[in-house]
């Protein structure tokens, strides 16, 4: 049997163009250990003198061999998601900061926050990502655009103000992607007192298209839609329990469009002559391709253009109902993606047995401030070779695969 590799050892440069991400283990990772931080500060991090411990651990893995299966985990503290306390959705350090450091720092949790936020952004650098965790979730939309969330999250109510955007641009060079400005006390730290108390509501009854994973929408009198989606995007992969802080998280996420929602189209056949089961497809809105400028290398993309999709299979080798298999980003320039069910090696050294299940279900959060979308399709039987109809479909799955990939590599027949 063919061994694939989910981590390796020596870190990569980032990757750029059409390049899909790799394997990792020890990727420079930045988790927040033994207290929480939030926009305001939690009541276990009030005292100046209560110390705070970041952990910056790993550095290496070595490159794509070309049998090598790309995987990555979504964590955390990633430049897609949320802070750990639920209270946000900017990244707490970057790797672009802290470049390839390998050590363990105790700074006082004050220091911290202000050397932090002293540089952050006002805009959400994950643009729907609201919160982790939340209950009693309410949805308010002022007629000047205004949306005002309410929820419980880690046992308080939370009033969180989110403005500025809607739909996405195609990707660009030259222009960021759309983003909210979300100002987390309600509107004092913005505007100087707290619009959450006297904002009214003027958004009614939805009449956009069905969504996935919905918690309430409403139609606005302009004619646009807001929607909150919840939904565990952040899972151990190849079926594991959740190993760190994070995973099997409840995300909250916020959008606003006009119009159509993104599309994603997917595909299975096999690859490597049918000795694997692949998946296949691409990600598209409104007929652009839907994709990143780079990634880092555990494959968090680098700007707000790209958006990773996570692949769940039902009744696997992992066990019933679904489980996670794996993660990855859309390729440059046409927003297609590739993937092999193949065996993985795990970070404990366990062979983990190719993630093949009845059926597959592929997500990923909407490109600018779009919904979230979603694919399922069922699963395919092992390939037959002497079987003539196995050998028709294939050949026009690779046929597909090459139209798809336009120019650019296509996926491995």
């Amino acid at each position: 049997m063919t061994e694939v590799r989910s981590h390796g050892r020596h870190t990569p440069r980032h990757r750029r163009g059409s390049e899909s991400v790799c394997p990792h283990r020890g990727d420079p990772a930045l988790e927040l250990l033994d207290a929480r931080v939030g926009n305001v500060p939690s009541a276990e991090g009030r005292e100046s003198r209560e110390i705070a411990t970041i952990g910056v651990y790993g550095v290496g893995r070595e490159a794509c061999r070309q049998e090598q299966q790309e995987a990555f985990e979504i964590g955390v503290g990633d430049g897609h998601g949320a802070r750990t306390d639920s209270a946000g959705d900017r990244r707490l350090l970057s790797t672009a900061i802290l470049g390839r450091l390998r050590l363990w720092v105790a700074v006082p949790l004050a220091g911290l926050l202000a050397a932090l936020f002293a540089v952050l952004p006002d805009d959400a650098q994950a643009s729907q990502l609201v919160a982790r965790n939340t209950s009693t979730e309410r949805l308010t939309v002022s007629r000047d655009g205004k949306a005002l969330l309410t929820y419980h999250a880690r046992g308080r109510l939370q009033h969180v103000l989110a403005w500025g955007a809607v739909n996405a641009l195609k990707p660009t060079a030259t222009r960021k992607q759309n983003a909210f400005r979300v100002d987390y006390s309600g509107g004092s730290g913005v505007f100087g007192r707290p619009v959450w108390r006297t904002l009214r509501n003027a958004c009614g009854r939805y009449r956009g298209p069905s969504l996935p994973w919905l918690v309430t929408a409403c139609t606005a009198p302009d004619g646009s839609h807001w929607a909150l989606q919840r939904w565990q995007r952040s899972q151990a992969n190849f079926g594991l329990p959740p190993w760190r802080a994070g995973h099997g998280a409840w995300e909250l996420r916020l959008s606003h469009w006009r119009g159509p929602v993104a599309r994603l189209e997917a595909w299975l056949d096999w690859s490597y002559g049918g000795r694997w089961h692949h998946l296949f497809g691409r990600l598209t809105y409104r007929g652009q391709p839907v994709h990143g400028f780079g990634t880092t290398p555990t494959g968090d993309p680098l700007d707000r253009y790209g958006r990773v999709l996570s692949v769940d299979t039902y009744r696997s080798a992992y066990g019933p109902g679904w489980r996670r298999e794996n993660g990855f980003v859309a390729r440059r320039p046409n927003g297609m993606f590739c993937y092999g069910f193949v065996p993985h090696r795990t970070p404990s050294g366990q062979l983990r047995a190719p993630g093949v299940g009845k059926r597959y279900r592929l997500a990923t959060s909407g490109p600018g401030v779009t919904p979230d979308v979603v694919w399922e399709g069922v699963g395919l039987q092992d390939y037959r070779p002497s079987d003539p109809g196995d050998q028709a479909y294939e050949a026009r799955m690779n046929d597909l695969q090459q139209q798809l990939a336009a120019g650019s590599k296509p996926c491995h027949s």
